[in-house]
C-alpha cells in the first residue's frame, strides 16, 4: 500500500546541500535553488515572449523549475565535475536519476501521478532549454554571492558559468545576465535605490 509520502519527501529538499566540493560561506539548499530556478525560468519566458515574440507558458516553466532537481532528494547533489567527467559517467548518472524519479513518483497515489511525472522527468521539450538556462543563471548568482563574501573559491566557477551561459546561444539568457545580474553585486542600499554603479 502506498504511504503517500511524496510531499514529505519533496519537503526534504531543504536538507540537501549543493556545491559539495567547494568551501561555502553559506550553504545553499536544493529547496532554495529550486525556487530560484523557478523564478528565473518564469522571467526568461516572459522576456522571450515580450521581446522575441515567443508564446511560452511562463507559469509552466516556473513549476518545472521547482521540480527540476527533485530526484536529488534521493541521489543527493552530484557535483558537476563528477557528473560530466565522461560520457559513461554522465549516462550512468542519468540512469540513476531516472530510477530516483520513478521512486519518488511511486510515493504518489496513482490517480494524480500522471500530473507530476512530466515535472519530475522534465518532459517539456519547448521549456527545458529555459529551465537549463535558469539553472546556470542561478549557479552564477551563487558564485556572485560567495565572491561578495570574500570566498575566492567561487571566482573561477563564476567565470566558467558565465561562459557556459553564453555558449548556450540563448539571446534571452544573455539579456537576463546583462540586465539583471549586475544588481546581484550591489549592496542592499544600492539595490533598493535602484543605483547601478559602474
Amino acid at each position: 500500500m502506498n504511504n503517500n509520502s511524496f510531499f514529505a519527501m519533496l519537503f526534504r529538499m531543504k536538507l540537501i546541500n549543493r556545491w559539495g566540493l567547494m568551501r561555502n560561506t553559506r550553504y545553499e539548499t536544493l529547496s532554495e535553488h529550486s525556487l530560484e530556478v523557478g523564478v528565473i525560468a518564469h522571467a526568461l519566458c516572459i522576456l522571450s515572449n515580450e521581446r522575441l515574440g515567443t508564446k511560452l507558458n511562463a507559469d509552466r516553466a516556473a513549476v518545472l523549475g521547482l521540480f527540476h532537481d527533485s530526484p536529488e532528494i534521493i541521489t543527493g547533489d552530484m557535483p558537476t565535475p563528477i557528473k560530466y567527467f565522461s560520457p559513461d559517467v554522465k549516462n550512468a548518472y542519468s540512469q540513476v536519476e531516472t530510477v530516483a524519479a520513478e521512486r519518488l513518483l511511486s510515493l504518489l497515489p496513482e490517480d494524480i501521478r500522471s500530473y507530476y511525472s512530466p515535472l519530475v522527468h522534465e518532459e517539456d521539450e519547448e521549456l527545458i532549454p529555459y529551465i537549463k538556462a535558469a539553472d546556470k543563471i542561478a549557479a552564477l548568482i551563487k558564485c556572485i554571492d560567495e565572491t561578495k563574501m570574500g570566498n575566492s573559491e567561487f571566482s573561477k566557477a563564476g567565470e566558467a558559468t558565465k561562459k557556459r551561459i553564453k555558449a548556450m546561444g540563448m539571446p534571452v539568457a544573455d539579456m537576463f545576465v546583462e540586465e539583471f545580474i549586475p544588481a546581484f553585486s550591489l549592496t542592499l542600499d544600492e539595490q533598493s535605490a535602484g543605483e547601478l554603479n559602474a
